[in-house]
Order: structure tokens, then sequence, then C-alpha cells
């Protein structure tokens, strides 16, 4: 089965400025536990049919398990639905291109990284448990995240070019002002040109990203099942 996990858009280039901030300050809602009737336990279901493969249930609980992890609430299923389609997307072109996967390595240093967003270890624990979630499915769906955000990476950075007077205007107009009105000192322009280039890089990737997708979408059938309806 396919691991689930947030967006890539979203997450591996914005993450590590905003886990830190929900992660300390949400405390996680009530987990999106296993769909229970008559006393019998749907192990899982399908709840899309895309082209010729389907996304199952327990990919759509294990992702907005995730996003309830990370931002404190979930997604609605239909958005997380979509959002795995768009995933499922990433991952064939990754997979055809023979696209390398992870280390363990590397995803053992992202998964030690994500915990330290956390106010502590025990919190990090407690949260995932009240998630539904376990140390194991985080890891895998880090190293998924991990995988497909560097395949976009790879494919859109070439095209991905800044210029200097692109540099220099969002140092004017959104990196000095941002430092101003947190009332700190705001370092010279040579001191952060790469780390701002590097941002600005990241935005153009992910707005090209985000067009291919459009695109890409638009051309695939993504049939989504009301909850329960495994046909």
């Amino acid at each position: 089965m396919r691991a689930a996990f947030i967006p890539i858009l979203l997450v591996w280039f914005s993450v590590a400025g905003e886990i830190c901030t929900h992660a300390q300050t949400q405390p996680p809602s009530e987990a999106p536990g296993v769909k229970v009737e008559s006393g019998t336990q749907i192990i899982d279901g399908i709840a899309a049919r895309i082209e010729d493969d389907i996304l199952t249930e327990s990919e759509v609980r294990e992702l907005a398990a995730f996003q309830q992890l990370v931002d404190g609430n979930a997604k609605p299923r239909v958005e997380v639905i979509r959002e795995l389609g768009d995933q499922w997307i990433i991952r064939g072109e990754a997979n055809a291109a023979k696209f390398p996967r992870p280390s363990a390595e590397t995803v053992e240093q992202a998964y030690e990284q994500f915990v330290k967003q956390f106010p502590s270890p025990q919190e990090f624990e407690r949260r995932y448990r009240a998630a539904g979630l376990t140390e194991a499915g985080i890891r895998r769906m880090l190293q998924e995240q991990i995988y497909l955000s560097r395949f976009l990476d790879y494919r859109f950075r070439p095209a991905a070019q800044v210029d200097d007077k692109q540099v220099q205007a969002y140092y004017e107009n959104e990196f000095a002002p941002q430092l101003k009105a947190r009332g700190e000192s705001v370092p010279p322009l040579e001191d952060v040109e790469d780390t701002i280039r590097e941002v600005l890089i990241q935005r153009a990737i992910n707005d090209r990203a985000t067009k291919w997708l459009d695109q890409t979408r638009g051309q695939l059938k993504l049939d989504i099942k009301a909850q329960g309806d495994s046909r």
C-alpha cells in the first residue's frame, strides 16, 4: 500500500517554520478514528478510484491524522482525497523516472528534527498517539514526503531562475519589513543574499509544480466514493 502524507507542496518547503508554531500551541483534537458499524471494525475500503488505481480509506485516515498532528486539525475528507490524488500524480512521475529513494539515515534525521518541533518527546508521543499514528507510520510518511519533495526540486529547479533584482526586492519589501515589525535588527543584504535566493527559488519551484499539477489533474479521472461505499 502506498504511504499517505501531507500535500507535498505545503510541507517540505514550509514545514520547518510552521510545525514549530503549531506543535507548541495547538492541542490535538479528537483523533480521526476507524469507523465502526454494528460492532464490526472496518479495516479498509476504497475512498476513490484514480485512473486504474485506488486510494484507500486507510490512506485518507493516515493523512488526516498527520495533518492533525502538525496543524491541530485535519482537512475535510474530500480535500484529503484530492491531495492524495496530487501525490499519486507526483509519485507516478518520480517512479517512472527511477528517482532514488531517500536513505534510512536521511529519514531518521528528518524524524529527529520533526520530534524537536514539539515541546518534548513525551508531548510528541502523546499527540501522535492521540492522532492514531505510530512512530513507524510517521517515518514512512516522512520518507515519502522527502522522496516527492526531492523529485519536484529535481524536476523544476533548473527552470527556477532568480536574478539579483528579485533578491533585492524581496529584501526590501518582505525580509527587512518583517524583521523591523518584530523589533529585530536587519542584517546587510550580503549576509542573507544566499538564503533569500533559495527562498525565491523554492517559491518558483512551487509555482511551477502547482501549474504542472493543475494541468495534469485535469487530464485524470478521479472518482471519489462516499464514505463506506467500496464499489
